[in-house]
């Protein structure tokens, strides 16, 4: 596969198509076993309030593989993330009810970095319950 967006049809500014993900207990539980993560602390609401948490928390690395999908399904290629990276600022709790919790996830081309190369810089932009969950959340991104 390859990118289905073009770097010449391309501009600074150019906004993704906006995504909100939504995640409860039992996507926590599926990435746990996935990941190896068993961290009571996304999972055992007792623990992770003994410890100072509000609740169960999503994990980092979720959150952040749930941000970059507004890019990939943007290019139509996953292969085409060259370069990845955000601080985690918040924590998304995750409330053991019927709703879950949102991650909001918007982005933008910010900058054309290599011609030859055909990459540009998107900043993601990712909120639960109206926090930024994500600092600094840039990829390089290789277009068509």
């Amino acid at each position: 596969m390859s990118a289905k967006i073009s770097y010449d049809a391309v501009e600074v500014g150019t906004e993704l198509p906006a995504q909100v993900f939504p995640v409860n207990r039992a996507d926590l539980i599926a990435y746990a076993g996935a990941s190896g993560d068993f961290n009571p602390i996304h999972w055992n609401e007792k623990f992770a309030k003994e410890v100072g948490l509000p609740d169960v928390i999503a994990h980092g690395m979720f959150t952040m593989a749930e941000a970059i999908r507004v890019v990939t399904d943007w290019t139509g290629d996953p292969g085409t993330v060259v370069d990845y990276g955000v601080r985690f600022t918040k924590p998304v709790v995750v409330p053991n009810d019927d709703k879950g919790a949102l991650i909001e996830v918007a982005a933008k081309v910010a900058a054309k970095l290599d011609d030859d190369a055909r990459t540009v810089r998107v900043d993601i932009t990712a909120t639960s319950e109206g926090q930024k969950v994500l600092g600094m959340a840039r990829a390089v991104v290789r277009l068509a």
